[in-house]
């Protein structure tokens, strides 16, 4: 085993890889740029150094960097965790040429399954089956066109090089495959440092089963069962679980017969995934294999027991697989949410900003536990448009797919976030979905359950505006004595319950509860808490213990209703962590609140984060109609598409393509 092992990458991996590494008793160095000079994950390592700016392209996709970073630290194996340059075959042999362990398979191995075209012309001659489409090297766009209308629409574009859904679109009619392809191109380009495309008929109601590979350079190949990998949006995977639900043993059986044997077809070496695409009535096509570690590795080490990293680590230092394919077996039922900074309600827009309270439910080790996470930030982290918007992976395992769930639910309703949009509820809200308990799982499942999975939101009920004011009032100072036991207080000065010379206490609070006022008035007499909202005064009792800054546990007793709730206040700002669920409240100035609309800028389209503006479809004094584009921006690697709000003439562009923007920033000037 080698005794020092960059890590190139960042985030929850290069932690993850960094904790195998320390447990086999390696040495790790870390590598980041200008962004991650504070990061989690260099803060893991034994050492770091740095490679360069905060784009991808000035750093982490620079091999000469990361190279370079080795040899000064005297690194003698290179892991590169998933995404940047892990299934980069020029990088994996620039390693080799080095005399540097690259921790994955051989550089020819990734070059024939690291293009989704090439790899499919290899399997289209091992005899297994292919979705019908187009793979080959033509890329001039009518050429691609007249293919996609061939294939008959919708069609799926995707980038050849890519994965994790950057690079792809779905196309429902030929007018619209040329802007489709144009983007995806785009992608593609920025993403992977490569436009090549490829077409394929859209599947309806498929689902998404992978195949983890193993393979090690004594001959040894296992495959270690199944991921279901089929709720996704925008083509990223959200929910991961293994096994599959409904899977048989002998379709099990010929999955990883035919993962293998692709796997073995390419000389591979290393950790691999074999995705396949199943229709409804049970056959699968080959989809890809990706030749790396998988973000969703965590569910089928909780399912057999085994440290993939640490495979990874055994099987680059040349030693054989720990065990054969008779010994591996399956026990439990794991699932894996990822926990993103983004809004679902906004079509899954990134959310950048600063992490100011992160806190996770109690977790073990996946050795010996039923809940893991695997994060790469923590509170008072910068989520920044350079990088995927993952906060953490959770993930649970329980002894069937019922119990897991029922984990999950429980695990996600215990984090408490607050500084950036996440998607924390919404995967709350898909766990307990009919359409999910029931396994009727299919890579359309988030659009086909939108209703439910996007209900309105529901107004703060007086439970929640009571905790709210307890918290208010807590940072004010003040706490109820009653709930307080063996606590005497002799000088009256002292006291926090409220006390006045003149027997009365009285307090209107204002809260704005999404967009409306609602007012709660507390009062204090002969000893005795009250609140009241719309209805008689209710008797109020809490107690609040300070947790962290601006943070409180409370203890509230209103009229008949008790509750134990964290509650965060920042600024106005009032986040009521409560039932599994958060409510988001802000204490309203009316003073202040007037002056705001009174300076509010109205006809304008801001930027929804910091980007670069890749094509522009308007000019001044065009009309346009609601929900026309009107621009694209890329931001942490992938398009977004700005539409107009409403029907109106565009009256000034603010920026050119190429124009780096910052949030917020105006961008389009639109009159009704």
């Amino acid at each position: 085993m080698f005794t020092t092992l960059l890590i190139a990458n960042r985030g929850e991996i290069a932690c993850r890889v960094a904790a195998s590494a320390h447990r086999l008793g390696v040495r790790t160095v870390a590598v980041y740029s200008d962004a991650d000079a504070n990061s989690r994950h260099v803060a893991a390592c034994d050492s770091a150094v740095h490679i360069g700016g905060s784009e991808p392209r000035s750093s982490y996709l620079r091999g000469d960097a990361i190279l370079e970073a080795a040899r000064l630290s005297g690194a003698q194996a290179i892991h590169p965790g998933y995404g940047f340059l892990s299934e980069n075959h020029d990088f994996a042999q620039a390693c080799t040429d080095a005399g540097i362990v690259f921790v994955g398979p051989p550089g020819s191995a990734i070059a024939a399954m690291g293009s989704k075209s090439a790899a499919k012309t290899l399997m289209e001659r091992a005899g297994v089956p292919l979705v019908p489409g187009y793979h080959g090297d033509n890329q001039e766009p009518q050429f691609l066109q007249n293919q996609a209308d061939a294939i008959g629409y919708p069609v799926l574009i995707k980038a050849s090089a890519g994965g994790g859904g950057k690079g792809m679109r779905i196309v429902e009619r030929s007018t619209d495959f040329t802007e489709a392809l144009a983007s995806c191109k785009r992608e593609a380009a920025s993403s992977f440092g490569d436009d090549k495309i490829l077409i394929e008929r859209y599947l309806q109601k498929p689902r998404h089963i992978e195949i983890q590979v193993f393979a090690d350079t004594h001959g040894n190949c296992v495959y270690l069962f199944e991921r279901d990998c089929s709720v996704q949006r925008r083509h990223q995977k959200v929910i991961e679980e293994a096994p599959a639900p409904g899977m048989t043993d002998d379709r099990r059986r010929a999955m990883g017969a035919a993962a293998v044997a692709a796997a073995q077809a390419v000389g591979y070496v290393g950790a691999g995934t074999v995705e396949f695409i199943v229709e409804p009535d049970g056959r699968f096509y080959f989809m890809e294999m990706n030749t790396r570690l998988q973000v969703e590795h965590p569910v089928t080490e909780m399912i057999t027991g085994h440290d993939l990293v640490e495979w990874q680590l055994r099987v680059a230092a040349g030693q054989p697989l720990p065990v054969t394919q008779e010994q591996l077996f399956i026990t439990g039922h794991a699932i894996e949410a990822r926990i993103y900074a983004e809004n679902p309600d906004k079509g899954f827009l990134p959310s950048i900003g600063t992490l100011n309270t992160l806190n996770f439910p109690p977790h073990v080790a996946f050795q010996n536990g039923d809940i893991r996470i695997d994060g790469g930030v923590r509170a008072g982290d910068t989520i920044t448009p350079f990088y995927d918007p993952m906060i953490a992976k959770l993930i649970v395992r329980g002894a069937d797919r019922d119990q897991a769930r029922a984990r999950m639910v429980q695990a996600l309703g215990e984090i408490q976030s607050v500084g950036v949009q996440t998607n924390i509820a919404f995967l709350r809200r898909l766990m307990l979905d009919p359409a999910f308990a029931d396994a009727d799982l299919d890579t359309g499942l988030i659009e086909r359950q939108h209703d439910s999975l996007f209900p309105a939101p529901a107004p703060a009920d007086d439970k929640v505006l009571a905790l709210a004011v307890a918290a208010l009032l807590a940072r004010q100072g003040l706490n109820h004595s009653s709930l307080r036991k063996n606590t005497v207080h002799v000088d009256p000065w002292a006291q926090t319950d409220g006390w006045r010379i003149n027997g009365h206490y009285r307090q209107v609070f204002s809260l704005l509860d999404q967009g409306e006022l609602r007012e709660l008035q507390v009062g204090h007499e002969g000893g005795q808490w009250t609140c009241s909202h719309n209805g008689p005064a209710q008797a109020f009792a809490w107690q609040a213990e300070a947790q962290a800054a601006r943070q409180f546990s409370i203890r509230m007793h209103l009229g008949n209703t008790e509750a134990l709730a964290t509650v965060v206040v920042r600024q106005d700002d009032i986040h009521v962590f409560v039932d599994g669920a958060v409510h988001v409240l802000q204490a309203h100035d009316a003073v202040a609140h007037a002056q705001d609309e009174s300076n509010e800028h109205q006809g304008g389209l801001t930027a929804p984060m910091p980007g670069k503006i890749i094509s522009i479809s308007v000019k001044a004094g065009d009309k346009v109609k609601s929900g026309d584009a009107l621009l694209v921006m890329e931001a942490m690697k992938m398009e977004h598409t700005i539409h107009a709000p409403g029907d109106g003439i565009v009256e000034e562009l603010f920026f050119a393509v190429g124009d780096q923007v910052s949030d917020g920033a105006e961008l389009i000037a639109i009159t009704e």
